[in-house]
């Protein structure tokens, strides 16, 4: 049935007058009897509630979405704060072990006082393997410290080897394994003298050792004076391998794992002359070690 635009117009116009009347009734039928509105205002609330519940829970929805969000943006930051403070803490971590260690081989040092010490000084290595050496360490001491080539260089366990380059702030220091490295040493015990031959391996040589000596592992290798470069009696290791005639020496320093060194000066000239070690007739072990009857090679 179809509503003609007259009647359609005059509903319209009566609409408004009739909402405004209906109000003004509900206000005064309000008034003049609470208990039968109050009745039916519950009603209504009974009827609209399912509604009202359905409308509110995707808006609870939304706003735990939103607290759930909230959260997780918390803790990712919480996340990056605590990684954060774990690197710091790992890296200070790092610095003390660094320091305990350094400690460490400065109560080493404490440990070893050699006798007829001019001067000595302690430096830290920076730096190892360069220049023309293949078995050397850089330490952060040179003229301006009172270093001179030549000066021995200890850690608390015994000699690592001689001063062999000097700058105003640095020094090379040539280990005893360098192929280079050629010192004076004798056994603790017997006191028979050879010369100890570095071959850039991590074990040197004992070269010129007269044939008759018996040598055994674990015997004592001191310095031996010889030359004029290194006193007496300064501890190098200890026999580690004997192979037919290749004698080779464990050094009492872990050369490679230096990181802080005593440089001593003994008041001697730092320089090995060619006929400063009477070479002995190579017979039996030492012309095999040593096939050229030649003069002992410089220490350097």
């Amino acid at each position: 049935m179809r509503i003609s635009a007259p009647v359609k117009a005059a509903a319209q116009r009566l609409a408004l007058p009739f909402l405004v009347f209906l109000s003004g009734m509900l206000v005064v039928f309000g008034k003049t009897d609470n208990l039968l509105y109050d009745g039916l205002r519950v009603a209504v609330a009974d009827r609209v509630a399912p509604i009202l519940d359905a409308i509110s829970q995707p808006v609870a929805t939304v706003s735990g979405v939103v607290q759930s969000f909230s959260d997780a943006v918390g803790v990712h930051r919480q996340n990056a704060e605590l990684r954060e403070e774990n690197a710091r803490l790992l890296q200070w971590q790092e610095v003390a072990r660094r320091l305990a260690s350094e400690n460490a081989e400065l109560r080493d040092l404490v440990k070893l006082v050699p006798q007829n010490t001019v001067s000595s000084v302690s430096g830290r290595v920076i730096a190892d393997s360069g220049g023309a050496f293949a078995r050397n360490v850089l330490v952060n001491v040179g003229h301006n410290d009172g270093v001179e080539r030549g000066q021995a260089a200890l850690t608390g366990e015994g000699l690592v080897g001689r001063v062999a380059e000097v700058g105003q702030r640095t020094a090379r220091v040539l280990l005893l394994t360098d192929l280079n490295s050629h010192i004076p040493v004798e056994f603790a015990v017997s006191h028979a003298r050879a010369i100890l031959d570095g071959d850039n391996s991590e074990q040197p040589r004992l070269v010129y050792l007269p044939s008759k000596v018996e040598v055994k592992l674990g015997d004592a290798i001191v310095t031996g004076g010889s030359g004029g470069i290194f006193p007496p009696g300064l501890p190098v290791g200890i026999v580690a391998s004997v192979s037919g005639d290749v004698i080779r020496v464990e050094p009492y320093a872990e050369l490679a794992r230096l990181e802080v060194l005593r440089v001593v000066d003994f008041g001697m000239s730092g320089v090995l002359p060619q006929s400063a070690v009477p070479i002995p007739r190579a017979t039996g072990r030492a012309a095999k070690a040593a096939p050229a009857p030649a003069p002992a090679p410089p220490a350097n």
